[in-house]
């Protein structure tokens, strides 16, 4: 009879050997870092990456200096969303500075790598490629730092999480049950992590007929129950909108696109409440 080997899961190792998990200390190159958000979900395709590039508009627009670190390493969409391609240059001390569009500096491994390059990578080169960018890169004076975090719950986050001391993340699903069971594991990873969940957002929330009726597609109030559940804050409901779609394919975000429309307004109360319900990191000099 054959004997089946079980592997063990590298998170349940992580988890179970970091009871009193002790957050990292700011790396060098963000020094000038005050909030770090990870935007993440349990599940792919729930429009993750848009909610986190709406966000790091919002944020620019009201004010503050903002970093965008796309983690997603196998399938990084900032450049898209961002409208960037392109090497990052690099200066006399051997740094890459970030592309920057719309007043964000970013850095993704889709700048590193050749058009339509896939990373047939494992733990390990994930792990090195995510502290190159961080420590390899001359931020410069930012003061918030959004991570687009790939999905799932695996070496990506783990990395992150001992990388990076995170003021919070923000968790996106869709209403229905499929998406929602993945963000409950999403918000569970991070409490084993100490990171506080700052707020749920519930992407595709509605779509708005003509006479202005909202018509609920994919189930009605899911993530905001979920939310409720967990003890999390809920951040609002964003549209299914063609629109933010539409934008987002050319580069040029619904929130910069149409900053007094309707979306717009939804991402940016999200942005305030970000920085409104968390504190910055204290100052080491």
């Amino acid at each position: 009879m054959a004997t089946r080997r079980v592997f063990p899961s590298p998170f349940r190792a992580f988890a179970s050997s970091n009871r009193a998990f002790t957050p990292p200390s700011m790396p060098l190159a963000l020094a000038s870092v005050a909030r770090v958000f990870a935007v993440a979900s349990g599940k792919g395709g729930v429009g993750k990456s848009t909610t986190c590039v709406n966000l790091a508009c919002a944020l620019a627009a009201l004010g503050h200096r903002v970093g965008l670190l796309d983690a997603d390493v196998f399938g990084p969409s900032v450049p898209t969303l961002m409208h960037l391609r392109g090497a990052p240059a690099i200066d006399a001390r051997g740094q890459m500075l970030p592309l920057e569009n719309h007043g964000i500096r970013c850095q993704s491994m889709g700048f590193l790598m050749p058009d339509g390059g896939a990373a047939v990578w494992r733990g390990p080169m994930v792990s090195g490629a995510l502290t190159k960018m961080i420590n390899e890169t001359r931020w410069g004076e930012i003061d918030v730092l959004m991570i687009d975090m790939p999905p799932g719950t695996g070496d990506a986050q783990i990395s992150i999480s001992q990388k990076i001391p995170l003021t919070g993340a923000v968790i996106v699903s869709t209403p229905q049950e499929v998406a929602l069971a993945d963000a409950r594991r999403g918000i569970d990873m991070y409490g084993k992590v100490n990171t506080a969940i700052v707020g749920v957002v519930e992407n595709m929330a509605y779509y708005l007929e003509r006479d202005g009726t909202k018509a609920y597609v994919f189930g009605e109030g899911g993530a905001r129950r979920t939310a409720k559940e967990r003890g999390v804050p809920f951040l609002g409901e964003v549209p299914l909108d063609t629109r933010i779609r539409a934008q987002s394919d050319e580069g040029v975000p619904i929130v910069v696109a149409d900053w007094d429309g309707a979306v717009a307004r939804i991402y940016r109360g999200m942005a305030e409440q970000l920085i409104s319900s968390t504190k910055p990191f204290e100052r080491v000099e």
